[in-house]
């Protein structure tokens, strides 16, 4: 507007931008000093186009300007589970926003300038923006080299197509399941991209100083994955390259692997002594980050007269993007997870990332869960529907037990299902009396969805600890698990107080730096309390041990009969002859002499009896350390006039073997339902020919406080973990899967109408209504 007023939005004044931007510019002073450069991306405008030629000579020339790389200095591949992306694009770009340059300079605002002064010539090309389209066609190939990339050894790309991996699972004879089947549905469902939206957009600095080294500051999920791979695209020991993660505001997965990090490094290669560093706008984190992949699943699923499923097929086009280096393995974990939480006998799975030329799928909450749940829960309730079943009844019927075959063969261990099932049952009221909608024109409804998941990585995941005492008795545990807002420091600090018998608040956790951190996979897949717990789990045994040896000789009791608590050690038969841990933590001097040291515990992990899949049919004993289970019941209510959904109670049960922290528990399983409510009900990244149409928050919803429902949740704790920490499962990405189908359930109960495709926007329901009111009149008025 002329004004420069919008309605409803302020547009914020330069001069408050201005300040914005200087703060920033303070900050950065503070930390790096006189040394800093700011670095700016030059990224593609096309979805897929040859480079011709690029021409920086007048970008050079922008006064502040340092260094100027493009794809030609560093051509190495990167991939964590298929290497198949360069830092820069080399030859071609493959999706909007790919980073073409990159330019240091003295100010951010002479790096702005000089990225738009350098030239670049492209020749656009054929692009493919569909996965089911891009699987079968090979007279367009976004990677003519694929049979080349290193991969994972359970990756199967195949060469020759889009296809980037490929994974099947069969069992049993689909045919003859469906053959005796009384009822049959079979459906198309798409799941669209969608941005992870966290609060902190990604960053990075990197300093290589006259020593040869390379330090990196990252907001990553993955500090030993990142260095791991840029180690090796640019040649570099690991003694020569150190990350450090400061708390990173938000991840959900789009912070995994390595996201922005390499853009920096070229530069400050090229830059020694300076530190070089990146924030990506919000447009950028859009267009240029990991988004949730797309999925188009064609499923078809059979129930025999007695209730019980009797077969399940399943065609799953995971739209990959441009690049599938992470986005290979939900396809994956998809694939093996298709018959969701039940016991299906006869299965066929085909599950395919797809290369397109829309942005770079990756990992977000939920690991291709929420993806498959959402066609899944609405097959069991139309199957319920057609057998004439009560729908809670016959996911109990079906759901997985204990020694139940899973779709990957194996037997299933601590299947607990039903107990959430049953505790959300109770809980909402299950089959009572409907409450009245609010008003003459809406309609109330009811939903129900199930989910399981695991966490999904690989056989070999490793995690490591080191916890040290303190002269006063205080604990430093030295761990490069992250804390992104989902309270893993706190939680482990737990786990290492109650074991070691000091109180929670001297436990320290300490912030991941490769240099002094030992080693952690990832903070992703739900798996830190887990895995990251059992190592800190073993190193407090590990100081304990050290601790009661000690203790022993001190008060001439056998160490076995020792306790600690509250900081104390004392004979178990005798309390009042204690000694205090800081008494002993760096040793005690005895008349004989010196006897213990400082005490250093050392904890690692790494799960037992992971079991690979065939190649073939996917079959195995125990593709993942643990699964959590989940039932969510949405009550909503649908506006006749405009099609808006408001959710208006969501009661959740999981059960998570054991619960360490209620309050970050709880806090969990709360996001996770208002992020899968945005998932539901709004979020959809549009994309026309692979430009976008939303790469912000004007244009692009999310959820907000107002829309946030009722929550009742029920925390479960009937199936310990055997090999987990004091039992515990994870709890974090689970909570978000079963939020939409639920939903979508609860629409159909309220008004008749069902919709296949996410998000369940007011005017998909609206059309859908009408469109069902058509049919009803027309029904009405046949002879």
């Amino acid at each position: 507007m002329a004004d420069g007023k919008a309605i409803g939005r302020s547009v914020p004044r330069q001069d408050a931008v201005d300040k914005v931007t200087g703060a920033a510019q303070f900050v950065d002073d503070i930390q790096f000093g006189p040394t800093l450069l700011h670095a700016k991306i030059l990224r593609s405008p096309h979805p897929h186009a040859r480079i011709v030629a690029i021409d920086t000579a007048a970008a050079m020339a922008v006064p502040g300007v340092r260094a100027i790389v493009t794809g030609k200095d560093c051509p190495q591949y990167l991939g964590l589970y298929l290497a198949d992306r360069t830092v820069y694009a080399v030859d071609r770009v493959r999706f909007v926003g790919e980073p073409v340059a990159g330019v240091a300079a003295d100010s951010a605002a002479a790096a702005t300038e000089a990225i738009g002064k350098i030239v670049v010539a492209y020749e656009p090309l054929p692009g493919i923006f569909d996965p089911v389209a891009g699987a079968g066609n090979k007279d367009v190939l976004l990677h003519e080299n694929l049979g080349t990339y290193r991969c994972a050894p359970f990756i199967y790309p195949v060469p020759g197509t889009n296809i980037a991996n490929r994974f099947r699972l069969r069992k049993g004879d689909t045919d003859k399941g469906f053959a005796a089947a009384a009822a049959v549905v079979e459906n198309t469902y798409t799941v669209p991209h969608i941005q992870h939206s966290q609060l902190e957009p990604h960053a990075a600095a990197a300093n290589f100083d006259r020593a040869g080294k390379l330090t990196l500051w990252s907001s990553s999920q993955s500090p030993n994955a990142v260095r791991k791979l840029i180690a090796t695209a640019f040649g570099l020991p690991m003694t020569k390259l150190r990350v450090i993660t400061p708390y990173v505001g938000g991840g959900f997965g789009g912070k995994a692997g390595l996201t922005c990090e390499a853009l920096v490094v070229p530069l400050a290669l090229r830059l020694p002594g300076h530190h070089v560093k990146l924030t990506l706008t919000r447009e950028e984190v859009f267009r240029g980050t990991f988004v949730r992949q797309g999925l188009v699943a064609r499923l078809k699923t059979g129930a025999g007269g007695d209730g019980r499923l009797a077969a399940m097929e399943a065609e799953l086009f995971w739209d990959g993007g441009a690049y599938a280096e992470y986005g290979v393995n939900i396809a994956r974990s998809g694939g093996y997870c298709s018959s969701g939480p039940y016991e299906i006998p006869n299965i066929k799975t085909d599950s395919c990332c797809v290369y397109t030329n829309h942005p770079v799928g990756g990992p977000m909450r939920g690991f291709g869960m929420p993806e498959i749940h959402w066609g899944i829960e609405q097959q069991m309730d139309m199957l319920a529907e057609k057998l004439g079943l009560d729908p809670l009844a016959f996911r109990r019927l079906n759901a997985l037990r204990d020694g139940s075959p899973a779709a990957f063969g194996g037997p299933m261990s601590g299947a607990t299902l039903v107990d959430t099932i049953d505790a959300v049952a109770a809980r909402c009221g299950w089959g009572g009396p409907k409450p009245p909608a609010s008003g003459a024109r809406k309609a109330r409804g009811r939903g129900l969805a199930c989910m399981f998941k695991a966490p999904s990585m690989p056989p070999d995941a490793q995690s490591s600890a080191v916890l040290k005492l303190n002269e006063d008795g205080t604990v430093h545990i030295l761990t490069t698990a992250m804390e992104i807002g989902q309270g893993s420091l706190t939680a482990l600090a737990q786990i290492a107080a109650e074991e070691l018998g000091v109180p929670v608040a001297d436990v320290v956790v300490t912030l991941p730096d490769t240099d002094y951190t030992p080693y952690e996979w990832q903070t992703v897949a739900s798996r830190i309390s887990y895995s990251a717990g059992n190592a800190v789990l073993a190193a407090a045994r590990d100081a304990k041990a050290q601790l009661l040896a000690v203790a022993a000789q001190v008060l001439a009791v056998p160490a076995t009969e020792l306790a600690i608590e509250d900081g104390r050690i004392f004979p178990r038969t005798d309390p009042a002859r204690a000694l205090a841990v800081s008494a002993i933590a760096m040793g005690c001097l005895l008349p004989g002499g010196a006897i213990g040291g400082p005490v250093v515990g050392r904890g690692a992990f790494v799960p037992a009896g992971i079991t690979g899949l065939d190649r073939e049919t996917g079959q195995g004993e125990r593709p993942a350390p643990f699964w959590t289970y989940g039932t969510q019941v949405a009550d909503v209510e649908v506006d006749l006039r405009t099609g808006a959904i408001t959710v208006l109670k969501v009661t959740a049960a999981y059960e998570v073997g054991k619960v360490i922290n209620p309050a970050l528990a709880i806090g969990q399983v709360q996001g996770g339902i208002v992020q899968g409510l945005g998932a539901a009900l709004y979020e959809r990244l549009a994309l026309a020919e692979g430009k976008y149409l939303n790469s912000d928050f004007v244009d692009y919803k999310i959820p907000t406080a107002t829309d946030t429902p009722q929550m009742d949740i029920v925390l479960l704790e009937t199936s310990p973990q055997a090999d987990g920490p004091f039992g515990v499962k994870g709890i974090a990405e689970p909570t978000m899967v079963p939020t939409a189908p639920a939903i979508a359930n609860a629409v159909y109960d309220a008004i008749g109408v069902r919709i296949r495709d996410l998000p369940l926007s007011a005017e998909k329901v609206l059309a859908a209504l009408k469109s069902k009111q058509a049919g009803e009149k027309f029904v009405r008025r046949a002879p």
